[in-house]
């Protein structure tokens, strides 16, 4: 306790200090609206095309991050100039190979011919290669709960099975799925199709392990015919055959890249540890089928979070007396394909995790219509008293006329939902800083860089750089809780880091 109100008052007077030094207050004061709306509308621009990994686009936003970088003076700090690379593979389908050929049972052919069913009417992922000839459809209801739990391997097996787009029915489906069918095709006459998806990243370092029967191929398909042949059978009855011909998924080559920028500390002894600031700078990429808007342009996830770190870099790098410790500002790829960027560099880090003292990452800082209401000028961490880390911020609150606070339910829920958890599992004190958890347009077309609350979010930017600095100038690290539970596994991860025991 007497720590806790020792570093309380510390960090009100480091805050206080750093706020009321003319420096430090004009670099805070190079945070502007206008300049966060000029990054943010090339970034989140219909040009990038959702920046998926791989794409285009995301090499596109990673050359500008990297321009951005140079330009405020920052030194690069990859393998490539600014650029970390990674040598990935990517598994793409080809869609021009795909067919889809239904023929009805004897008692439907004088009334339905045969459906033919093009790769733009259907929405799979990570599609292995196929090649069924006149297959038995058989037609399953997934909520006739009886006739599920009667369902045997002979009915099914080695089989086509037609159902109805399982909402909210998962474990039906695993049930159905253990019988081993030859593919399940899910029908729904409501969606957009969504093709055969982008092609699966391949991490080679990381290749999951070959199963001995994998799980069976299921496609969802929405051509009317195929749902009017679905409603018209009744369950159990075989509805037809199918011939489906798809050439197994190709690998490719392709380079994914963090990019990382360093503003060298100035002390002696602290010089050679670390503070990262980070986003990540990809999103979802483009739905392939569908009439209007089909980017998914991801202005505030995590569009905002990116062109704050780009910011804050160029602010900080104004001072002219350094901070004491190394400020890191890297942007991540791949976040929205299961945080495979800070995974990566969690691996290959190229500052040395015993000497990281903290991470801050960004997520969500440009719009405040949350779904619980407005939020202006404030903001919310993730884990915010796992470690020290949360006061420091809420101190920078303070100093700045934010609210840094801990969000009752969603602060440690959100916790492993972004980058930071790849490094606090490596037992640096690492969090997310966001403005709003959830808000309209959350991975949909219209999260468009027109809606962010650019003065907002300069502001609250500005808290983010003083904290950042408060940070770099402390002598004394920030610790995990030892007194939270929920912090637990990551003051063990640091300790073994250290090579401590207790």
């Amino acid at each position: 306790m007497r720590r806790r109100l020792f570093l309380l008052v510390l960090l009100s007077a480091a805050a206080l200090g750093a706020r009321q030094s003319p420096e430090a207050r004009a670099a805070l004061e190079r945070i502007t609206a206008d300049s966060l709306r000029g990054h943010l509308s090339f970034i989140a621009s219909d040009l990038l095309e959702g920046r998926n990994t791989p794409s285009r686009g995301l090499d596109l936003a990673a050359d500008y991050i990297a321009a951005q970088f140079r330009r405020a003076g920052l030194e690069p700090a990859g393998d490539d100039g600014y650029f970390q690379t990674a040598a990935w593979a990517v598994a793409e389908t080809n869609p021009a190979a795909f067919s889809l050929t239904i023929r009805p049972s004897p008692a439907r052919r004088a009334r339905i011919a045969p459906i033919t069913v093009g790769a733009g009417q259907v929405s799979a992922q990570s599609l292995a290669g196929l090649d069924l000839k006149g297959v038995p459809l058989v037609k399953v209801d997934l909520q006739d709960a009886a006739t599920l739990a009667a369902l045997a391997p002979a009915q099914v097996a080695g089989k086509g099975v037609i159902i109805a787009l399982p909402r909210g029915q998962n474990e039906a489906l695993n049930k159905l799925r253990a019988l081993k069918p030859a593919l399940v095709v899910a029908v729904d006459g409501a969606g957009a199709a969504r093709g055969l998806g982008p092609g699966r990243l391949i991490d080679p370092e990381n290749r999951p392990a070959a199963q001995a029967a994998p799980a069976p191929a299921a496609i969802t398909v929405h051509d009317p015919a195929v749902v009017k042949l679905y409603d018209a059978a009744k369950p159990g009855a075989t509805v037809g055959t199918m011939t489906v011909k798809l050439p197994a998924p190709v690998e490719k080559p392709v380079k994914v890249r963090n990019v990382i920028g360093v503003l060298r500390g100035s002390d002696p002894a602290l010089k050679d540890t670390y503070v990262l600031l980070t986003a990540h700078y990809d999103h979802v990429g483009v739905r392939p089928g569908g009439e209007g808007d089909r980017i998914f342009n991801g202005a505030n996830d995590d569009g905002s979070g990116t062109v704050s770190v780009m910011e804050i870099a160029a602010a900080l790098a104004t001072l002219k007396e350094r901070p004491k410790r190394t400020l890191v500002f890297m942007t991540f790829f791949g976040e929205e394909k299961g945080l495979l960027g800070s995974r990566y560099y969690g691996r290959r880090p190229v500052f040395p995790i015993e000497k990281t003292v903290a991470h801050v990452n960004l997520e969500h800082v440009g719009r405040t219509d949350d779904s619980e209401g407005a939020q202006v000028s404030s903001a919310s961490m993730t884990g915010f008293d796992f470690s020290d880390v949360g006061e420091v911020f809420k101190a920078a609150g303070e100093a700045t006329g934010i609210r840094v606070y801990k969000h009752e339910r969603n602060s440690d829920a959100f916790f492993g939902r972004s980058d930071n958890q790849a490094l606090a599992d490596q037992g640096v004190p690492a969090h997310t800083i966001c403005t709003a958890f959830l808000f309209p347009d959350y991975h949909a077309v219209g999260d468009h860089w027109e809606k962010v609350d650019y003065e907002n979010m300069a502001r609250v930017d500005r808290m983010i750089a003083l904290g950042v600095l408060m940070i770099a100038e402390s002598a004394e690290a920030p610790k995990w809780n030892a007194a939270n539970p929920k912090a637990a596994r990551y003051l063990e991860a640091w300790k073994a880091r250290r090579g401590q025991t207790n």
